[in-house]
């Protein structure tokens, strides 16, 4: 019976050390988030200066060092389709001051090239979904098309005569090339460009015929009404687009939509993930910020890090899924 007692009694005492652990594990971070940040914040930007994830990222970034009171500097580390970038910001301190802002390849990249040592959902700490875009899919006025059934008709009756072009294999735009491709049962031949710019120019100049592109690269030229806009892969209309039907009228399921985000390494204690999901939120709610992205007909989101965890985790599996079943590999 005494050794009973004293087993128990050990028990006892090996628990109220785990609880005195946990609540100073507890304690300690607290302190830490109180105190974040003490220093100059890095956000890694894993693509080139000017594209649409350094741009959001420079707009961010002065309003987050205004409410944190210490510089947060933009650094581009671009390379191997935002690989290289990416790779690096898994790797950094968990400690907030590394955050990265990431493009929808994200999700993608990890199925698309062996040199990706990340795992999107493993080794990140969401901290808001900033922004999504549509995509839309435009063509050049001389094909004739205006609406979704008649271009996919066009297309069909072309088959590989029909010139596509896209931001790149890798990217969004080409793998709802490839969404397209296989839901509407149709086999263009895809001309990849090195980015959207270079895949613009040939469209506005007729050496191609159509492309699915980030909203905001394209709409001033369909407002110019150089290019026609024949689809939007939202789920829903867009207001700014009220007449342009979505792809799903015509292709039921369809949907895909450009997007931007803000993460740090895992790890990161939740404390300070929280503060940084605050911040970037009151940034986002400033004016001339929301106004900017709305000018590229970019739904400003901000939503909380557990939605945009779910977010990655169902874009993952999606893209995923495309890229087995079509067997896309870019290395």
């Amino acid at each position: 019976m005494e050794d009973r007692i004293l087993y128990l009694l050990h028990r006892f005492r090996a628990l109220i050390s785990l609880v005195a652990l946990a609540a100073a594990c507890l304690l300690t971070a607290g302190a830490g988030a109180q105190s974040f940040p003490s220093k100059p914040i890095r956000m890694i930007v894993p693509n080139a200066p000017g594209g649409a994830t350094d741009v959001a990222a420079r707009l961010v970034a002065p309003k987050l060092a205004e409410h944190l009171g210490q510089p947060v500097v933009v650094e581009n580390r671009a390379g191997a389709a935002a690989v290289t970038g990416t790779n690096a910001a898994a790797q950094a301190a968990p400690d907030g001051y590394t955050l990265v802002m990431v493009f929808d390849s994200f999700t993608m990249n990890p199925y698309l090239f062996k040199n990706v040592q990340y795992d999107p959902i493993r080794d990140f700490a969401p901290i808001t979904l900033v922004v999504r875009n549509p995509q839309l899919l435009v063509a050049h006025p001389s094909i004739g098309a205006r609406k979704l059934q008649d271009f996919v008709q066009l297309v069909r009756s072309k088959g590989s005569g029909f010139n596509f072009a896209t931001a790149g294999a890798g990217t969004s735009s080409g793998l709802s090339l490839e969404l397209f491709k296989s839901m509407a049962g149709v086999e263009p031949t895809a001309i990849h460009y090195r980015g959207g710019a270079p895949a613009i120019t040939d469209l506005l100049g007729g050496q191609v015929s159509a492309t699915i592109i980030t909203a905001g690269v394209v709409i001033q030229h369909v407002r110019a009404g150089k290019l026609v806009p024949i689809a939007i892969t939202s789920a829903k209309r867009h207001p700014g687009l009220p007449d342009v039907q979505t792809m799903a009228e015509e292709l039921p399921g369809f949907e895909a939509q450009s997007w931007i985000g803000l993460l740090a390494p895992a790890g990161t204690p939740r404390p300070i993930i929280d503060r940084l999901h605050a911040t970037t939120e009151k940034a986002l709610a400033a004016p001339d910020v929301r106004e900017k992205f709305e000018n590229q007909m970019a739904e400003v989101v901000a939503g909380a890090p557990d939605e945009f965890a779910a977010w990655i985790k169902a874009e993952s599996t999606r893209w995923g899924t495309l890229i087995r079943e079509r067997n896309i590999r870019l290395d």
